[in-house]
């Protein structure tokens, strides 16, 4: 099932599977609700700590292929429902800002007040993108399977897509192209050398010197790949 879709299903059976994942999020809501319910009428509602969040997104050929893989570096797996109720429900809204899994545990100890506890973790509290505060928390993440040699770079606006050696690399513009059909690679090689230059070899499987175009080849600057 992780390879082409279009290889052993139709688009009515493509359309069938998706349906199918509808009706398992909608299930979760509706347990979701079920629980939210019995706490308040334990009590618990209002001095609890919600996170709700899942551990990666599911794919449903969204870009000709279902389940996770390492080349599906892509919205529909990268990003996932990332929900925080404080206490009382005090300050909710929606915000841009980029948070990690790494971040969730400092945040909790830090809201609870233990975040001394935090300082040799890799993760960073967002409780100030909580308080409302702020909309920033980090500049930009870097994502992949260790295994894997596709490496995704993304911040609010872009998503560098770095790919192996002999397929291009890929490039979108998330706020005008949330579905990332268009990859932009050619015409905007800046910006993906701006987002591949922000993290060394440490974070890739294979070290990397260009951004690989369908044109071209664009050249990191020296000492960004280190």
């Amino acid at each position: 099932m992780g390879g082409k879709a279009s290889d052993w299903a139709t688009e009515a059976e493509i359309r069938h599977v998706r349906g199918l994942y509808a009706g398992e999020a909608s299930f979760v809501d509706h347990c979701l609700g079920k629980l939210f319910t019995r706490l308040e009428e334990l009590g618990y509602y209002d001095d609890s700590i919600i996170v709700l969040l899942a551990d990666h997104g599911h794919p449903l050929a969204d870009h000709g292929k279902f389940l996770k893989g390492t080349d599906r570096l892509y919205n529909e797996l990268l990003r996932i429902p990332f929900i925080v109720r404080m206490p009382g429900g005090e300050k909710a809204r929606r915000s841009k800002a980029i948070v990690q899994f790494p971040d969730v545990l400092p945040t909790i100890l830090d809201i609870v007040g233990l975040g001394n506890n935090a300082y040799s973790m890799h993760g960073k509290s967002f409780v100030p993108v909580l308080n409302a505060e702020t909309d920033k928390h980090r500049k930009a993440v870097i994502m992949g399977y260790f295994e894997g040699v596709d490496r995704c770079v993304r911040d609010n606006t872009w998503s560098y897509v770095q790919r192996p050696e002999g397929e291009p690399d890929e490039l979108y513009n998330l706020n005008e192209d949330p579905k990332e059909a268009v990859n932009l690679v050619d015409k905007r090689p800046e910006e993906a050398q701006r987002l591949s230059s922000l993290f060394g070899r440490h974070y890739r499987r294979l070290p990397t010197k260009t951004v690989k175009g369908v044109q071209g080849r664009y050249e990191l600057a020296s000492g960004t790949t280190e």
